[in-house]
């Protein structure tokens, strides 16, 4: 109850949020059956645009659920606050689903940076690869991809970083819009057509080990950790 009393309700709180349910109560709903315990609060935006209204938005991380099934999601939500007497309340909310992997707030991070030799930049990764007794790992992106950002931020996670260091060099190869390194898609039997973030792994000969054909990463806001770590360790170099 004390959570719903945040809401407008003259106006009624405007809420969009995946589902159909958008409403105060379903939001209200939502938090409460995350069953988060406990919950960290990234605040990366405020703004009070005019007297009386204050816009937050915000990144949640929340330990959901009862050990032993205790899993982490993040959850992104902007909001707009209005001061309606001498009280606050929310006036406009704009949220997110619950995800395993944590989500980008913006997309700044040049990952693809736009005058670099792709061919060139995958011939160097293959010298240190074999020097290292490792693997080449081709990602096609492009930095206007969302989910391209969450993928890179993934391969960060302290569970994930030390796999990816021990075992792959990484070349992130950009598409542009969709008209560049074509042939590099092409000759690493990567489609196109089945979106982006992509993977190829190749031996430090060249040879390529496998692709993705049918667009498995594209969708990586709604994966898993569990699910990159396997990926990594399939294909990672068979042991001495």
């Amino acid at each position: 109850m004390g959570l719903k009393m945040l809401y407008s309700t003259s106006p009624p709180a405007q809420v969009a949020a995946p589902g159909d349910q958008n409403t105060a109560d379903a939001e209200v709903n939502f938090w409460i059956g995350l069953k988060a315990r406990p919950m960290n609060i990234d605040v990366v935006q405020t703004s009070s645009p005019q007297p009386g209204v204050q816009v937050i938005a915000f990144q949640a991380e929340v330990r959901s659920g009862d050990a032993p099934k205790q899993q982490i999601l993040y959850v992104t939500e902007a909001q707009v606050w209005q001061k309606q007497g001498e009280q606050w309340h929310l006036l406009n909310v704009k949220r997110t689903g619950a995800a395993h992997l944590k989500q980008p707030i913006n997309k700044d991070k040049n990952i693809y940076p736009a005058d670099v030799d792709a061919r060139a930049e995958i011939r160097e990764a293959e010298e240190k690869a074999a020097k290292d007794h490792k693997r080449v790992l081709i990602v096609f992106g492009a930095n206007w991809c969302y989910d391209c950002h969450v993928l890179d931020m993934a391969f960060q996670r302290p569970d994930l970083a030390p796999v990816l260091a021990a075992s792959y060099e990484v070349v992130h190869v950009d598409i542009g819009e969709g008209n560049k390194n074509q042939d590099l898609m092409k000759d690493f039997q990567v489609p196109m057509q089945k979106g982006i973030p992509a993977l190829a792994v190749l031996e430090s000969t060249g040879n390529l080990v496998v692709s993705q054909k049918n667009g498995e990463f594209e969708n990586a806001r709604a994966m898993t950790p569990e699910a990159l770590l396997e990926f990594l360790n399939k294909w990672k170099p068979q042991a001495r």
